[in-house]
């Protein structure tokens, strides 16, 4: 647990999942800016919106300052909104104190201040300020920050195309913010945000809604993982896990038309994708879709075979931790004869970390970059 002192009150925070890099923290410098930048404000009666909120500092924060005014959270994530219940928890704060609003739904508006955490994706960042405009009220101020290193220029630039003029502050402590005034007169540019493209081996097309992984072109991890998918897994359970778009879990189903299929993801707009990617390759057939953090909350050996192609980060930190605790989670929802299969870059070394929950590791395929294991018991 870490102390994050802000205008609104000292806070006792600690990300989500629990990590074991004492330099990793819950909180940032953008974090305590864009609060700063909210305490010079004058109050407003509205609830103000939260978007991109990475472990609920900034919704913790205003939660505290003005119960009588609850906060809305708007993200993609469900690890940031179990972050958040988390950091609710640990400051003495009521589960409900804030408002959360996942991805796929609207904003609860109308809002008059709003602080943005501007995402690794700026088609998912200009997604949101697209469907924020119509939310917003005549006077509203839009303030957005990261760390410098974070903050791409086009970012500026989807402010001013979907809210109104902005102006860029002063670097503090490697922080930059970002405030823009709304122009309720404005008519964004109406652009497509979804991409589309052909699942190899197959005539499916598959749609990738804004700010999912790998959404301009198949990835090349997933690709060397589909080249090796089984068959003749009979009605056993496939779980497509950290599933994105689908396309793992889509050509399994494929291949094992008698197949149960779970599709499970952390970001909302994946799962979304991914459900409607299989609705349109099996117009007849069921699965289920899953927003949680890995197998959490999957039965325990209820699998036959676990899919992955392991994400290396959560925000901006990059690490195995992430790739461990999804192998662990593999190993408890497979059944005694189920099997993990797992794409890596082959400098992560996943062969010897998969042996920590496995008995038996081979190797599938292996190009220059990525190595295919299978793992089981």
């Amino acid at each position: 647990m870490q102390t994050c002192t802000t205008p609104f009150g000292d806070l006792e925070l600690e990300r989500y999942p629990l990590t074991g890099n004492p330099t990793l923290q819950a909180f940032d410098t953008a974090d305590t800016y864009l609060l700063q930048a909210l305490s010079e404000q004058p109050a407003s009666d509205l609830p103000v919106l939260i978007i991109n909120d990475h472990f609920g500092t900034l919704a913790c924060a205003i939660a505290k300052s003005n119960p009588d005014h609850k906060p809305h959270s708007w993200n993609d994530s469900e690890l940031a909104r179990r972050a958040l219940q988390a950091n609710l928890e640990n400051n003495q704060l009521a589960p409900d104190a804030v408002v959360f609003i996942d991805s796929q739904e609207a904003p609860q508006g109308p809002y008059r201040q709003v602080l943005i955490r501007v995402p690794k994706s700026l088609a998912l960042m200009e997604d949101q300020l697209a469907r924020l405009h119509a939310h917003l009220t005549a006077d509203a101020t839009v303030i957005s920050g990261a760390m410098v290193k974070h903050l791409p220029h086009a970012a500026g630039d989807l402010l001013a195309a979907h809210i109104g003029p902005y102006q860029a502050s002063l670097a503090v402590k490697k922080a930059r913010l970002l405030s823009a005034t709304a122009d309720v007169s404005l008519a964004p540019k109406q652009t497509t945000l979804t991409t589309r493209y052909a699942l190899p081996g197959s005539d499916v097309e598959l749609v990738n809604l804004p700010g999912i992984f790998s959404r301009e072109k198949l990835d090349n991890g997933t690709r060397a993982l589909l080249d090796t998918l089984p068959t003749a897994q009979g009605t056993q359970l496939i779980i497509d896990l950290g599933c994105g778009n689908g396309a793992l879990g889509i050509r399994a189903a494929q291949l094992n038309p008698e197949a149960q299929l779970l599709f499970v993801d952390e970001s909302y707009a994946a799962v979304a994708s991914a459900r409607l990617n299989f609705t349109s390759a099996f117009p007849g057939r069921t699965a289920e879709f899953l927003v949680s953090d890995g197998l959490t909350d999957v039965t325990p050996a209820s699998a036959g075979l676990v899919l992955c192609n392991p994400p290396f980060h959560q925000q901006q930190a990059v690490g195995d931790e992430m790739a461990k605790r999804l192998f662990a989670q593999s190993r408890e929802a497979l059944n005694d004869e189920g099997s993990l299969m797992v794409v890596g870059n082959r400098h992560l070394g996943y062969h010897v970390k998969l042996r920590t929950n496995f008995e038996k590791v081979e190797q599938l395929s292996a190009n220059p970059k990525f190595v295919v294991l299978k793992a089981s018991n």
